[in-house]
């Protein structure tokens, strides 16, 4: 028995954005960002016991509705008379590592191909038709699935197409998606499928966090109990829920309203007009949810505040949020002009002067209403900033100040963190040979999508026809098989699976120097703003990545390896820089890093970029120049793919990173040559020579 969603306490603004969608489903769904257990996947799995039940085709397993049924239905087509039953709205849960076919469905290709039957399996789309789809961890779902959520999401339709065979159904489902930013952000194209988004967190209150406790413990020990106590206040929501809903279509979005909808989005320079259509939508629910007939000022802040927070991005290190005097500013500019009494000091006769506007307050039965904004995270006016996405040179022209090798001179002071240089567009650096990890953007990889690089027989069922050699394989066959007609007969052993050839997403484990030899506050500024553009690379790839630094006496893992680029971002605005330069620190520390990833995700290869002027110095009577060059042979003897990345700068350079790269085994750039657009003029370059 599933926890009641009455009974979850706070968390306003996520049961509130919910119930909205269950008002109307048009809205676009929920993504609901927040730390871990925060309740997050309770409440939505609580959400479906208050939905009113669904009316469907008896027999039919795509749920096609008895009152409007898809004409284009694999079980039809279905005579309007056909016998409807009704059942509870449904929930179907989409796991991280679902396959392709399990999503979508499946065709049996090898009956269509020798006994020509039209056999398909329904996916986890078609029972989700009408009901809600909910996706666990939803930002660290592999991007072939999310191309498929974002197809039927947009289109309200799945397809299936296996070589020439096209199977079609209805998919239209409440999309709600749960995720821990500090695992990775979500691509930008699914972030605004998301009609809705709220920030949670665990309560701050004591009394708060007792009764959360409280419940949970009654909810174990007498599940049917717990739930018979809160039956009363289930069923009251779920009434409300209906009344709603009946209330939707004749809810008035007047044009005053219509204007402040619009100029909110204005104000906040939102990409494209889906954000003008959700919040629109949001708001027409919020009144039906409320009781009123026609959309007020409050109606559109409450909506406003759930439909923009996570359109105002521009990049992945930029935080969701709305600045709250914006908002407001933007409410105010909207709002129709009332006459004024002409008498300037009035004598009360008059209209009253305007005051501040409402704060959204109204959130109905059960404290589902909006609440402050400064306690969800909605309202949040300090995003993290985020890089300029123009090329600019990383490297500035400084001369050292600071002599090379092995040396026992005091470390140099240790300084504030200097801020990022502007990011640019990086080339593409990719793990040798070919993999077999998860479907990504760097490396070359055996993978489910991608380009067919030859065929083999199939162990299992046959998901990816390779048609040519299949033909190939039955083509001698034909006579003793008995062949008169014009068609191919076709057996099992015929059949060729098609291997495809892709990329893979990779762990990026960067090693940056911080120590004083970085010299200036300027060059680790460049340094800086190139890591940066490496890390941004990696979002767009779809990468792991980890962070070490080392200066003064040792090297500190500063992240482990995660999906949240963003945190690596913010651990590296923060990096100080001085004191000694323990190389051969940091590369024993990532030695052992990569060693427990390899158990970790054996699949999952790894890309080493070493950060570095080259530099070691150690502790007086220490060899740290050999140490360095021992701990680089460790990583080329256990085939760890590396770069590094020179940083050396100024007229003399003594070429130290390039002697650490070849005892890497590791390709060396110069920090200038990291830009694509370096490598972009070198090519037309060489060409206008020729």
């Amino acid at each position: 028995m599933s926890f009641p969603f009455s009974a979850v306490v706070g968390m306003a603004d996520m049961r509130l954005a919910l119930l909205l969608n269950a008002v109307s489903p048009a809205i676009g769904g929920v993504l609901v960002r927040g730390e871990k257990g925060t309740a997050k996947s309770t409440a939505v799995r609580a959400l479906t016991a208050v939905l009113p039940p669904v009316a469907v085709v008896t027999g039919c397993r795509f749920v096609c509705d008895p009152a409007a049924p898809d004409p284009g239905c694999p079980d039809g087509p279905h005579d309007p008379g056909a016998p409807a039953s009704a059942r509870p709205a449904r929930l179907v849960e989409l796991p991280v590592g679902a396959s392709e076919d399990r999503v979508v469905g499946s065709l049996d290709l090898e009956r269509a191909l020798t006994e020509g039957v039209k056999a398909f399996e329904p996916g986890l789309l078609a029972a989700a038709h009408r009901g809600v789809l909910y996706v666990d961890e939803v930002n660290l779902l592999h991007d072939h699935l999310v191309d498929l959520l974002l197809d039927a999401a947009a289109m309200g339709t799945a397809y299936v197409e296996r070589e020439g065979v096209s199977v079609r159904h209805a998919a239209r489902f409440l999309l709600v998606g749960t995720m821990n930013p500090e695992e990775g952000e979500l691509r930008p194209q699914l972030l605004d499928r998301f009609g809705l988004t709220v920030e949670v967190a665990a309560p701050r209150d004591p009394a708060e966090r007792a009764e959360v406790v409280r419940r949970r413990f009654a909810a174990d020990a007498d599940p049917a109990g717990f739930g018979a106590a809160w039956a009363d206040d289930e069923a009251a929501l779920a009434a409300r829920i209906a009344e709603a809903r009946a209330r939707l279509p004749h809810v008035v979005l007047g044009d005053d309203a219509l204007r402040q909808v619009t100029g909110v989005c204005a104000a906040f320079d939102v990409d494209g007009l889906r954000a003008d259509l959700v919040t629109a939508r949001a708001a027409i629910a919020h009144a039906a949810w409320s009781g009123r007939d026609a959309v007020t000022e409050d109606d559109v802040r409450v909506a406003a505040r759930l439909a923009l927070p996570h359109r105002r991005r521009r990049n992945p290190f930029d935080a969701p949020g709305l600045d709250d005097d914006t908002l407001e500013q933007a409410l105010a500019d909207a709002r129709p002009e009332e006459p004024t009494d002409p008498e300037p000091d009035g004598d009360g006769d008059g209209p009253p002067p305007e005051g501040p506007a409402p704060d959204g307050t109204d959130g109905g039965e059960g404290g589902t209403g909006p609440t402050d904004p400064s306690s969800s995270g909605m309202g949040s006016d300090a995003p993290v900033p985020g890089p300029d996405t123009q090329a600019s040179d990383p490297v500035p022209r400084e001369a050292e100040s600071e002599g090379g090798g092995d040396t026992a001179s005091a470390p140099a002071p240790e300084r504030a963190a200097a801020a990022p240089g502007d990011p640019f567009r990086t080339r593409r650096l990719e793990v040798p040979g070919i993999g077999a990890g998860a479907a990504g953007r760097r490396s070359r990889a055996r993978s489910e999508r991608g380009r067919v690089v030859g065929s083999t027989r199939p162990a299992g069922p046959v998901t990816r026809l390779h048609l040519v050699d299949t033909v190939l394989a039955a083509a001698p066959h034909q006579r003793a098989r008995g062949r008169s007609g014009p068609g191919l007969r076709i057996a099992r052993e015929d059949l060729r699976q098609a291997i495809l050839e892709g990329r893979e997403g990779n762990l990026v484990l960067f090693v940056v120097d911080a120590s004083g030899s970085m010299g200036s506050r300027a060059r680790m500024g460049a340094v800086k703003g190139a890591v940066l553009s490496l890390l941004l690379d990696a979002y767009q790839r779809r990468d792991k990545v980890g962070l070490i630094t080392f200066r003064g006496g040792d090297a500190e893992l500063a992240l482990p390896p995660t999906w949240s680029v963003e945190a690596a971002a913010a651990r590296l605005r923060d990096l100080p820089t001085g004191g000694r330069t323990p190389l051969a620190a940091g590369l024993l520390r990532a030695h052992e890093v990569l060693r427990v990833e390899r158990v970790r995700e054996p699949q999952r290869r790894a890309l080493l970029v070493v950060v570095t002027d080259g530099r070691a110095t150690g502790a007086r009577g220490t060899d740290a120049v050999g140490q360095s060059h021992a701990a680089a042979g460790l990583l080329a003897a256990t085939g760890t793919a590396s770069v590094v990345v020179d940083c050396e700068s100024g007229p003399v350079r003594l070429g130290l990173a390039a002697t650490l790269g070849v005892h890497l085994g590791a390709q060396a750039l110069r920090l200038e040559e990291l830009a694509a657009e370096t490598l972009a003029g070198t090519v037309r370059s060489l060409r206008e020579v020729a």
